[in-house]
C-alpha cells in the first residue's frame, strides 16, 4: 500500500515549502496544489493513494502562508478595503509569485514537467502557472475554480458571512468554524462526513494556524485580475472539474474556465458543492488520469537535465 513521506522541507522562490511524496519515484510527477486557508493535509491520503495506485509520483505540499510553509508575516495583515477592491499597489504577493512557488518545489525535486492538480485558488494557481511557464505543465486539473473575471464564479450570498467574519484564535472555535463553513458550502447530493472534517481542522490548527496569512492568500486572489484572455493562449491537456451546487464559487467560474482553454472538457457534477466528496474521488482520479494521458509523449520528462 502507499504511503506519504514524511513531512519534508525544500527551499523554493526565496521560502520554504513543506510537502510530501507517494507513490513510484519514477512515476509520472502529479502535483496537487490546495485552496484558500488549506492546508496540504485536506487532500485525503485515500484519494492521493487513488491517484498513486494509477502510477503517479504524488506530491502534495503547504502553500506560502499556511500550514508549515514560510509565513509572510512581514507583510502584516491587508487592509481589508484594498483586499476586496485588489488593489494591486500594496498586495504582498500575487497568484503568479505562488505559480512560482510551485516550480521552485518542482526544481527542488528535479521535474523538469508535471501534471498540476488545483482545488479553488489551486485552480487559479495552476491556471497561472501553465499561463506563465507551460513548458514545464504536462496537463492542467482546474477543480472549483475560476478565471479571476469580477463576471464569473460570485459567492452567494449566504456565504459573505463566512468570507467577511473574523477568524476565531481559540482552538475548539477554529474546530466549530471550519464545521459550520462545510455545513454551507459543502455537497449537499453527498454525505457530511464532520467528524473527518474536524479532524482535519483540528490538525490543521496544530500544525500552523495564521488569520494574517490567510488574509494575505485572498488579496493575492483579489489582486491579481482576470487570466481569460491568457488562458485562451493554452495549448495543453485541461480538465475543468466544478459542483453545480457550488455556493463559494459559482459553476459559472468553472464553465467560463473550460470555455476559455482552448479543448478543455467539462465536467459539471450534480449534487457537490465546494468541497471534494468521498464517492467522487473514483471519478476525480478517472478524470485526472484521462487527462493526463492526452499530454504527448515528448512532455513526459521525468528529471532536470
Amino acid at each position: 500500500m502507499h504511503e506519504f513521506s514524511e513531512e519534508l522541507f525544500a527551499p523554493s522562490n526565496g521560502i520554504r515549502l513543506c510537502y510530501q511524496e507517494m507513490g513510484d519515484p519514477d512515476g509520472e510527477p502529479l502535483l496537487l496544489v490546495m485552496g484558500l486557508a488549506t492546508q496540504m493535509i485536506a487532500w485525503s491520503e485515500d484519494f492521493c493513494r487513488l491517484l498513486a495506485d494509477r502510477g503517479f509520483r504524488v506530491v502534495r505540499f503547504d502553500n506560502r502562508d499556511i500550514g508549515r510553509s514560510t509565513k509572510i508575516k512581514a507583510a502584516g495583515a491587508p487592509n481589508l478595503l484594498a483586499m476586496a477592491v485588489g488593489h494591486r499597489g500594496n498586495a504582498p504577493y500575487f497568484l503568479s509569485d505562488m505559480a512560482a512557488d510551485t516550480f521552485g518545489l518542482m526544481d527542488h525535486l528535479e521535474i523538469e514537467s508535471a501534471h498540476l492538480v488545483g482545488a479553488s485558488m489551486g485552480g487559479m494557481i495552476v491556471q497561472t502557472a501553465a499561463i506563465e511557464n507551460p513548458r514545464r505543465v504536462r496537463s492542467l486539473t482546474s477543480i472549483m475554480s475560476t478565471t479571476g473575471s469580477r463576471r464569473v464564479g460570485h459567492p452567494s450570498y449566504k456565504t459573505f458571512g463566512l468570507l467577511l467574519g473574523k477568524p476565531p484564535r481559540e482552538r475548539e472555535a477554529a474546530i466549530e468554524r471550519v464545521v459550520k463553513t462545510f455545513k454551507v458550502i459543502g455537497s449537499p447530493g453527498y454525505p457530511f462526513e464532520e467528524e473527518r472534517i474536524r479532524e482535519i481542522a483540528a490538525l490543521s490548527f496544530d500544525r500552523g494556524h495564521s488569520e494574517a496569512g490567510i488574509a494575505r492568500q485572498l488579496h493575492a486572489i483579489t489582486a491579481s485580475g482576470d487570466r481569460t484572455t491568457r488562458l485562451r493562449e493554452l495549448d495543453l491537456p485541461a480538465l475543468v472539474i466544478h459542483g453545480k451546487n457550488d455556493v463559494l464559487v459559482n459553476p459559472s467560474g468553472g464553465k467560463a474556465t473550460a470555455k476559455a482553454i482552448p479543448g478543455a472538457r467539462l465536467k459539471l457534477v450534480d449534487g457537490m458543492g465546494h468541497d471534494l466528496p468521498r464517492a467522487l474521488w473514483p471519478t476525480f482520479v478517472e478524470e485526472i488520469a484521462a487527462n493526463a494521458a492526452r499530454a504527448p509523449e515528448a512532455a513526459r520528462v521525468a528529471s532536470l537535465s
